[in-house]
């Protein structure tokens, strides 16, 4: 069982948080439409912290179809519109209207004969990157990877898709482990680096 003071500091003790921790955020993710409705919920979080979207996700789920490519890709105005007056997200037109390119780019890229899980785990060589920080001042908010995961988004059509978006994408997927090394979930999640933990 994990304490406050060896799980990472930034879930706090928020429960909601603190399950999203020590249950989903770092584990390696190969799903490509699942990916996609990451990328899309960390689109929703820019500007913002992720205990706000994390909040709306089963809203989320709910009123854009589980987070479909294919259903987001259709939406006409009226659904549109209709998001934009739901109070159980965030009601940001830009990024409403980004979700629908983004479903749009992902159906292309796919019908062309791309897999959407190999090209983004291609940005770290298709392995978790063990990172080994020890404390939280360590952890980047972009790297060279997912600048390179943005800029390349970006030439496939994606929005809200900056670098700093795609490096929390790595993080929550598990492309990369940036669960600090006296955190449990570290090891449990493969990473090798420091002090051996008691």
């Amino acid at each position: 069982m994990m304490s406050d003071e060896t799980r990472c500091p930034w879930c706090g003790d928020v429960p909601i948080y603190v399950a999203y921790h020590d249950e989903e955020w770092g584990v390696p993710q190969r799903d490509s439409r699942a990916l996609f409705g990451m990328l899309l919920l960390e689109g929703f979080q820019a500007g913002l912290s992720w205990i706000t979207v994390l909040k709306k996700r089963a809203h989320y789920l709910e009123v854009m179809d589980g987070l479909s490519p294919e259903a987001i890709a259709a939406y006409d105005e009226a659904k549109i519109c209709s998001l934009l007056m739901d109070p159980g997200i965030i009601r940001n037109k830009l990024k409403v209207r980004g979700a629908v390119k983004n479903a749009r780019a992902f159906l292309a890229y796919e019908a062309a004969g791309g897999c959407f899980s190999e090209f983004l785990w291609g940005f770290t060589g298709g392995k978790t990157l063990d990172n080994g920080f020890a404390t939280p001042v360590e952890v980047p908010a972009h790297t060279p990877q997912s600048d390179a995961m943005a800029k390349s988004l970006k030439g496939l059509g994606f929005t809200f898709v900056g670098s700093t978006i795609c490096y929390a994408l790595m993080q929550s997927v598990g492309m990369v482990n940036d669960h600090l090394v006296h955190c449990p979930r570290y090891r449990q999640l493969g990473g090798q680096k420091g002090a051996p933990l008691g």
